[in-house]
Order: C-alpha cells, then structure tokens, then sequence
C-alpha cells in the first residue's frame, strides 16, 4: 500500500517520510518504524510529549467481518488472539464476528465481546506490527460503557482473559435480564440545543423523582419504582445528548410531559438496543461483577483479578475521573452496570483540567471519535494535538505519522 501524503495544515514541523510500512514483511515492520521515527525525531529537540488519551467504544459498533481486514494484514498477530478467544470462551466468536448472521452478532451476548476484542486486536497489532509503545506514547485510557473493559486492559488494570470472560458473563446475564421482562424495554436518544440540556435534565430528573424526599440513589439501596417501571440517564454523550434507558412506556410519558408541560422539544430517537443497559433493570449484571471482580484471576494463577496500581490512570464512567483505588475500581465497574455513563463529563474534565492534546480512537466504528471531536473542537492533526480514530489497517500509517508529528510540538495550553 502506497504512503498517501497530505499537508497538515497548522503544522509548522516537516513530516518525516515514512517507508510503506504495510508493504514490509511483518518481522520488519516495527524495526523500520521505530529506526524511521527516530532517526527524525533526532532533529528535534526531546520534549515531553503532548497529554495523549487512548478510548475505545461501546456496544452498538459492531458489524459483520470487523475483524477481516485486520486478520489479512496481520495474520502472525491476529489469528492467536481469535483462536485464544474462542478457547477462552467456548465459543467460536471469531466465526460468528467473520461470518455473522448480523442477528447473532448483534446479540448482546456476543456483540460485547466481540467488540471488545476486536479493540484490543486492534491495539496489539499497533504494539507487536509497528513497535507502538502503549505505556510511553499514552498517559490515561477511558472507554464509552463496555469499551471501559478494553481501556482497563489498555492501562493495564485487567488482563485480557479475564476480561473478556467477564464481558460475556456481563453480556449474557444482560440479556436474560432484557427477555425475562414482560414489558416493552430499551434506549431512546435525546437531542436538543447544548443550552437547552442542564434545564432539560432537570426536568427529567423532577419528573422520575430523582429529587424528591425519600429518593434512591445510592446503587445498594432497593428502589420505591419495581425496577421495570425505572427510567434512567444511561449515557451523557456531548454537550447536546443524552440517551434514556428503561420502560419504553415510561420513557413516552416523560417525553409526553417535557414536551407539555416543560417546555422542551428534543429530538427523539430510538436506538436499536432491546435491552435497558445502564437501568436498575441491570441490577443482576451489578451484583455478578461485584462478585467476578472479588474472585482470583483465572488468567494468572495465585493473582487478583485486578491489578492494581496499573501502567496509567483510567477513566471512570461513573465518576468521570480516574480510579482512586483497586476497591473503588472494583465498585464502580460494578455499578457502572445501573448508573449513567459520564461520557461527555469525562472528555470535559480531560480537555479542560488534564489538558489533553491528543485523542486516539481505537475499535470498530467512528462513533466515539466524532463525539471527542466535537467536544474539543478538533478533528485529524492540528498544531500540537488532534483526534484520530483507528478502525481500518489502512487507518495506522497517517495516523502513526500525525503522532509522530505531533510528539515533540509546542502545546498551546
């Protein structure tokens, strides 16, 4: 594959020019790497580079033969991944990712661990093809609701198998929880203008409860409402969206009173998810991970399940800063399964307070990288920074160039 050039705009360094790294033998893709980089990066003077955060995503990326391209391009890399994962699970995932049905794919069962893991190939392929050396070129990893498992890994909180385990666990106990219910459930999106929101939320918040006297917060508290009846914030996704998880008759009624009596019309959109992730609905996957993340390491015998401290810091979804402790990480991994996902807060609190500069999307799908772009007002390379998403092979080469790039560039901030 050719080395397709285009001037960054804003860059006032020289781009190296790269070798095709994709058109070398795969034992000598990361030594040219690491000799083409450094023999540039030998003009410039050593800085410290720009805060760099890797994210991954969450359900709903997913489709068919995600995993094709990259088991072509790198087969030495890829194919034990797949083949570890299907023994790990007792399952032939890697033939229902290849080959579907979507039905079986989308299932929540397998689309979480598929997605999962075709993150973390993504991940190893950039570390063991090209020589991309996560704990030094990365300061901090978060992931949008499941992908919060991949940045666990990523910044080495988790092992891989254990985590993958547990994904499926999740995901299977999700479902079960979805079909046992005998009323309509899933996720509805809510759209409106960013100075629309914080009053929005509140009026969703009055009309639920969420303030009244004798309301349930706390995650180990049994609710007023039967669990079915509960509508929640699942996600606070940008400045501008939010999504709604639970009764989808509750859900209506709620829209039916911001539109009334509230004076809000946001646009509604039903997401293709039969299941009420991130609803008290998901009690049941809560108390399973409390007690998975309690339990040794199947992984690594005579060890925990969380490693702790890890190789950087990770972001919670939950309190959208990053984990304090290995108990406050086991508990908020836990309640992660029933509480909001603080999306839009976390990248707030990272571009603003951490001051980070760069934004690597790493995982099937463009979604995250275009909801991280549109918060920090980047897209690609910019002077000292940028927002990048890697879902394709074809993807790594720009990419590892704009980094390199960017590496020793001033930070305006």
């Amino acid at each position: 594959m050719a080395l397709v050039t285009h001037p960054l705009r804003h860059l006032a360094v020289t781009q190296p020019q790269l070798t095709s790294l994709l058109s070398l033998p795969p034992a000598l893709r990361a030594t040219s790497y690491a000799a083409q980089t450094a023999r540039w990066q030998s003009t410039t003077a050593a800085r410290k580079h720009p805060k760099t955060a890797l994210f991954f995503p969450g359900q709903g990326v997913q489709r068919v033969g995600m995993t094709t391209d990259w088991l072509e391009a790198f087969p030495r890399t890829v194919k034990p991944i797949l083949e570890q994962m299907d023994e790990t699970l007792n399952v032939s995932l890697s033939k229902i990712i290849a080959e579907g049905p979507n039905s079986t794919l989308t299932a929540t069962e397998n689309a979480q661990p598929a997605i999962m893991m075709t993150s973390i190939i993504i991940l190893r392929v950039l570390e063991q093809e090209f020589g991309f050396k996560t704990a030094e070129r990365v300061d901090l990893t978060l992931g949008h609701s499941l992908g919060e498992y991949a940045a666990l890994v990523a910044a080495g909180y988790l092992r891989e198998a254990d985590s993958l385990r547990m994904v499926r666990k999740r995901a299977e106990v999700m479902a079960r929880c979805s079909k046992d219910v005998g009323e309509e459930v899933g996720m509805v999106a809510l759209v409106c203008d960013a100075n629309h929101l914080g009053p929005m939320v509140e009026a969703i918040h009055e009309f639920l409860g969420h303030h009244s006297e004798g309301s349930k917060l706390d995650s180990n508290a049994d609710y007023d409402t039967p669990s079915v009846q509960e509508v929640l914030i699942a996600n606070v996704n940008s400045k501008n969206q939010i999504v709604l998880s639970g009764n989808i008759k509750r859900i209506n009624e709620l829209l039916t009173h911001l539109r009334q009596f509230a004076g809000h019309d946001p646009r509604a959109v039903r997401l293709k998810s039969d299941s009420p992730f991130h609803s008290p609905l998901m009690k049941p996957a809560a108390e399973l991970m409390k007690k998975l993340l309690d339990q040794p390491s199947q992984a690594e015998a005579g060890q925990d399940t969380v490693i702790w401290p890890g190789l950087m810091p990770c972001i919670s979804n939950v309190s959208a800063r990053p984990f304090e402790s290995k108990q406050q990480l086991k508990d908020y991994l836990a309640r992660q399964c029933v509480e909001t996902v603080l999306w839009h807060d976390s990248i707030v609190y990272l571009h603003k307070e951490e001051k980070v500069r760069r934004w690597i999307g790493i995982g099937p799908g463009k979604v995250g990288r275009n909801l991280v772009g549109k918060e920090v007002g980047m897209k690609g390379a910019v002077k000292g920074g940028g927002v990048w998403g890697i879902s394709d092979p074809k993807d790594i080469e720009n990419i590892l160039r704009d980094l390199d790039i960017t590496e020793n560039a001033a930070d305006d901030e």
